[in-house]
């Protein structure tokens, strides 16, 4: 302890300074050593759940005094009881998904418990149920479900039962095939919901699916005509049979009719008749009488001129009529056309065209020939149906597709894929360690093995330093013949060190000039 203190003391202030920023730096090196001995492997417990549900599993690990750390919007927990702890707050219902459900009605009793109060729960627990059910997608994040129910009253007519569905996606966007399904189920699970009363909204990109009156503006525009998603999908198929995967890219417009129409015709052909009836009626009528005179008084007398005259006349009449029916040949059409009936396609496609690697490493693009191009754009027109009369346009061009960016990082194995965390910070903390011994053994043993500088001497002292100079002087001047050479004999090398440490060498003897006599037979 002595030996420290006194090298201690010998040393100078700006030595001082690096020993003990030495220290400091060593100090501060265990503390980290044992900070990372003593710190645990955290692991991530929940992430991404909204502020009210999170509040609650935090609460229930503090309650619980399970160590956690909440990093933005994710939980940490100790490795080694992550797997524990979710299922402990699993059985405390947590965390909360899609709010309560039909546990709702466990705690509402008999007494004090309205029909109004009691519907009110029941919707509630519906829409909880529902927003579980979406929830159990993998690419739904979030969902909320409203029901709106209109309460039955008599002598009123009926309202229509509505929905709307809040979803928020785990990655991307809700697509139009999600949404159908989202409307499918609810409109399923709720009695008296038609399907086009359901609307589906998206959080991040807005309206998927409007309810009935809407416009679906979050609609993939693709998805209006799915005969256009089909013809892409097969020409994409049949060109990458020959020019390679991705690298020809299609594009289909189907202009088509939406109007609904029913068209009725009637053709009657006169040539084609039959004869089906036929009715003949004959008529015949004879009269006789007396020819009639002039009209006379004589006339109207019993014995007048009317008794004298004795002549008469006499007519006969015949009619016959024949009536025919014929049936004439007749047709009748009605035709129904559904919407959907396509009046144009046009059809964009572009292909990429032919690399080559020279052997330099060098690539170079050359478009592809003509006869290729024209065997292709006999393939894509008979794939779509091509039909001149009808308008139908085809656009086959080929272009240079530019390379597509390394994304990300290359998977590999790492340096250390057979160590796990626990080895891993034992081999930091080994690190550290010899960061410290090197610096122990190279800066600050260094330092302190140094030997101490010697004091000033004294103004009264100079003289006898002077003298002792003159003799270390005229000694090292003084080489005799019959020793050997300097380089080789102890006596050399004293009178070296004594050359270069005149001060030094001065004091020695000045000390051992002053220094008092022994007694004979003392041995030091």
């Amino acid at each position: 302890m002595n030996q420290i203190l006194s090298g201690w003391a010998a040393l100078d202030s700006r030595r001082k300074m690096i020993v003990a920023l030495a220290a400091l730096a060593m100090v501060i090196s265990f503390a980290t050593i044992l900070r990372l001995a003593s710190s645990n492997d955290m692991a991530l417990l929940y992430a991404g759940l909204e502020p009210a549900t999170a509040g609650e599993v935090v609460a229930a690990l503090e309650a619980s005094g399970t160590a956690f750390e909440v990093r933005g919007g994710s939980i940490y927990v100790d490795a080694s009881v992550r797997d524990s702890t979710r299922l402990s707050l699993a059985a405390e219902g947590l965390p909360a998904a899609g709010g309560v459900g039909y546990e709702l009605l466990d705690s509402m009793s008999g007494f004090g418990t309205t029909a109004q109060m009691f519907d009110a729960a029941y919707w509630r627990a519906k829409e909880g149920e529902l927003a579980r059910t979406i929830l159990a997608s993998r690419d739904i994040r979030a969902a909320r479900v409203h029901l709106a129910t209109p309460p039955q009253q008599p002598f009123a007519r009926p309202q229509p039962v509505t929905a709307s569905v809040t979803v928020t996606p785990a990655r991307g966007a809700v697509d139009t095939a999600q949404a159908q399904a989202i409307r499918y189920l609810v409109s399923s699970a709720v009695a008296g919901l038609a399907g086009a009363d359901v609307a589906v909204i998206d959080s991040v990109n807005g309206v998927v699916l409007a309810g009935e009156g809407g416009s679906d503006s979050g609609a993939d525009p693709a998805a209006a005509d799915p005969r256009a998603a089909q013809m892409k999908a097969n020409l994409e198929r049949l060109l990458s049979a020959r020019v390679g995967p991705g690298k020809a890219r299609v594009e289909v417009n189907i202009d088509a009719d939406m109007d609904s129409q029913t068209i009725t015709e009637r053709v009657i052909d006169p040539t084609s008749r039959v004869a089906i009836s036929s009715d003949l009626e004959e008529v015949s009528e004879s009269a006789e009488g007396n020819a009639g005179g002039a009209v006379t008084v004589a006339s109207n007398l019993p014995a007048g001129d009317a008794a004298k005259d004795g002549a008469g006349t006499q007519s006969n009449r015949s009619e016959t009529r024949e009536r025919q029916n014929f049936e004439v040949s007749e047709t009748r059409r009605e035709r129904i056309i559904q919407p959907g009936q396509i009046r144009r396609i046009s059809v964009a496609v572009m292909v990429d065209g032919i690399t080559t690697v020279d052997g330099d490493g060098g690539r170079s693009w050359a478009p592809r020939p003509e006869e290729e191009m024209a065997a292709l754009r006999e393939l894509v027109e008979s794939a779509v149906g091509f039909d001149p009369a009808r308008g139908d346009r085809i656009s086959l061009q080929t272009l240079e597709f530019p390379a597509a960016p390394d994304r990300g990082t290359t998977a590999g194995a790492p340096a250390f894929s057979l160590l796990d965390g626990s080895v891993l910070g034992l081999v930091q903390t080994a690190v550290l360690g010899i960061v410290v011994l090197l610096l122990g053994i190279f800066v600050v043993r260094p330092l302190l093995s140094r030997p101490a500088a010697l004091p000033a001497p004294a103004e009264a002292d100079l003289p006898a330093l002077g003298a002792a100079a003159s003799a270390a002087e005229a000694i090292a001047s003084a080489a005799p013949a019959a020793l050997p050479t300097p380089e080789h004999t102890r006596i050399g090398k004293l009178r070296d060190l004594m050359t270069d440490r005149r001060d030094e060498s001065a004091d020695i003897l000045r000390r051992w000039i002053e220094a008092p006599e022994q007694p004979e037979g003392y041995s030091r």
